[in-house]
């Protein structure tokens, strides 16, 4: 980054994992690791490690609104994204508060189920976050099976099918300004590569990368989200931005066994090139 150009300040509002893999912890290591300042609003409380969410505590959506009003008018905030946000409350306030404060970019995680398999969004959130919250966004990251819920149609088993959802996902985000769908086709089956597609309703860019054969993959979707996020306000350019954020990932992956983190999913290395 120039040396001339300020450091972005850069909002997670998500949940606390407390394992550190996932969640605001994750994105915060992320955010940090790519040159930003990070920022957090508190949305849901769980009780997690890396073998499974044992429980989930809301916060009332009132109190998300308020944590996200007080650092909005004290704090430049260059960027914002969501993560597990749980409950259709929660959903609307956040929606509402940054329609309000208008960031310049908003990075959209519509997280759902965790790594070990536990639903993280309540089943009558799924409309208001589908309805309110992603025409809001700048950059949505779903994975196949998210994108199928906000589809309403089963999870895409191809590429030609990972690209029709693409440009079906990009309809429901606002047509103002800029706007991107990159869908991670992790699930893909029978892939030998990460292959993800970058959409703008123009552009369909494809963006792989090898697999990483580790079973340390947990807080994966939160930590690209987050990458990206961080990068968007250094870059200004979301291909580019996606391109690093991606390879930066993978690299996480790839460093991830230097770690022993739990008997379960482990986290991925985000600070791989510092430690």
């Amino acid at each position: 980054m120039p040396a001339d150009r300020p450091i972005p300040h850069v909002l997670s509002i998500a949940g606390v994992d407390p394992s550190g893999g996932a969640g605001i912890l994750a994105d915060i290591k992320a955010m940090s690791a790519l040159g930003a300042y990070g920022c957090a609003v508190v949305a849901a409380m769980t009780a997690q490690n890396t073998q499974g969410v044992a429980d989930v505590a809301p916060v009332p959506p009132a109190f998300v609104a308020r944590q996200i009003d007080t650092l909005f008018a004290d704090v430049r905030i260059d960027a914002v994204k969501t993560g597990m946000l749980g409950q259709q409350p929660v959903i609307a306030a956040v929606a509402e508060r940054l329609d309000h404060w208008q960031p310049v970019h908003f990075v959209l995680d519509p997280v759902m189920v965790s790594t070990s398999g536990a639903l993280l969004l309540e089943r009558n959130a799924i409309g208001t976050l589908r309805d309110a919250l992603l025409p809001l966004a700048t950059v949505i990251t779903p994975n196949l099976p998210e994108a199928g819920v906000l589809l309403d149609e089963r999870p895409v088993e191809t590429v030609r099918e990972m690209r029709r959802a693409a440009e079906r996902l990009r309809d429901k985000m606002a047509y103002s300004g800029r706007r991107w769908v990159l869908l991670k086709g992790g699930h893909l089956p029978g892939s030998e590569a990460a292959l993800d597609l970058l959409h703008d309703g123009d552009r369909m860019i494809e963006l792989a990368a090898p697999r990483i054969d580790t079973r340390n993959t947990h807080g994966t979707g939160c930590t690209l989200s987050a990458a990206l996020a961080a990068l968007l306000p250094q870059i200004d350019d979301v291909p580019e931005a996606a391109r690093r954020a991606k390879a930066y990932l993978t690299e996480a992956l790839r460093q991830a066994g230097r770690l022993d983190i739990g008997k379960g999913h482990g986290p991925v290395h985000h600070f791989h090139a510092w430690w």
